[in-house]
């Protein structure tokens, strides 16, 4: 087994990608906040809780209006203080298993890119972001700051209650992270292959593209996983028995396209915060390489 300080088939120590992947991780969450703010609330909408709005754009320009600018940062603080961990253990533990998964000349297949991305990502689910994510939705839901939402959820619920959704949560992100890592990592192959990029010497708006791309390929490959656990974390989540019986549910009131509900707001989000955050990832990992004389 390889030592624990070093990422397995790899010669980067674990630490580095662990370290980039949470300054990463913050920048892409403050940067796109505003976007995801939106996008959930319009994913808590129902026909019995209808929005004053009904798309991004109107959805900006209303909590603006009524709420302020700082409005759209509502919910922020929790994920911003699960983000950095969360993208932390996302890029380490798939450099992690990436090490692991290669072949004796060092590559990997797209299932096995898959395979280390599902893994980072159920990972950081159940570590961070569902506790974190519960907490964000409802603070949202009931229009309460994080401490006093989260006073409210343990008093009502008890600690049980900040684990609402996590296995909604761990099929989300265990999805989302495979599906990304995946289709970012073949995408660095074509571009490699095909002489648009330098693997020596990564280019920024080339990795913003890929990351863009990815963001959007998971997105359509798994919102029905997101609007479920958007529902599972909500403050009228009771109405649902589990899991199951939420997809169910959705299905029968909503139709299908009840599981693509937000899908718009979500990409308008998504898209830009991967291109953001696997631009910054690749170059902040090439800078503290430099910082460690690695």
């Amino acid at each position: 087994m390889a030592p624990p300080s070093k990422s397995s088939g790899n010669s980067t120590p674990f630490w580095v990608p662990l370290v980039s992947g949470m300054i990463a991780g913050g920048v892409e969450t403050v940067t796109v906040w505003p976007m995801e703010f939106i996008k959930t609330q319009l994913q808590l909408s129902s026909p019995a809780n209808p929005l004053p709005y009904n798309s991004m754009s109107s959805g900006l320009r209303w909590t603006v209006q009524n709420n302020g600018f700082l409005g759209l940062y509502r919910g922020l603080a929790p994920t911003l203080i699960g983000s950095v961990p969360k993208a932390g253990i996302r890029f380490g533990l798939n450099a992690e298993i990436k090490g692991r998964l290669k072949d004796k000349d060092g590559k990997l297949t797209p299932g096995k890119n898959f395979v280390a991305g599902l893994g980072a990502g159920v990972s950081e689910a159940l570590i961070i972001v569902a506790p974190v994510e519960t907490v964000k939705t409802k603070c949202i839901d009931m229009n309460l700051p994080f401490l006093q939402g989260m006073k409210k959820i343990i008093a009502t619920e008890g600690i049980g209650g900040l684990y609402q959704g996590a296995a909604a949560t761990a099929m989300k992100q265990g999805s989302n992270q495979g599906l990304r890592f995946m289709w970012f990592n073949e995408y660095k192959k074509f571009m490699t292959s095909s002489g648009y990029s330098n693997p020596e010497k990564p280019n920024p708006l080339i990795n913003l593209l890929g990351g863009m791309s990815a963001g959007c390929f998971s997105t359509l490959g798994n919102n029905p996983f997101d609007v479920v656990k958007t529902r599972m974390q909500g403050a009228n989540s009771s109405q649902y028995s589990s899991t199951l019986d939420c997809f169910s549910q959705i299905l029968k009131k909503e139709g299908v396209m009840g599981y693509y509900k937000g899908v718009g707001p979500r990409l308008m989000r998504v898209v830009p915060g991967q291109g953001v955050i696997f631009m910054s990832f690749e170059g902040i990992q090439d800078w503290v390489k430099k910082m460690a004389g690695i």
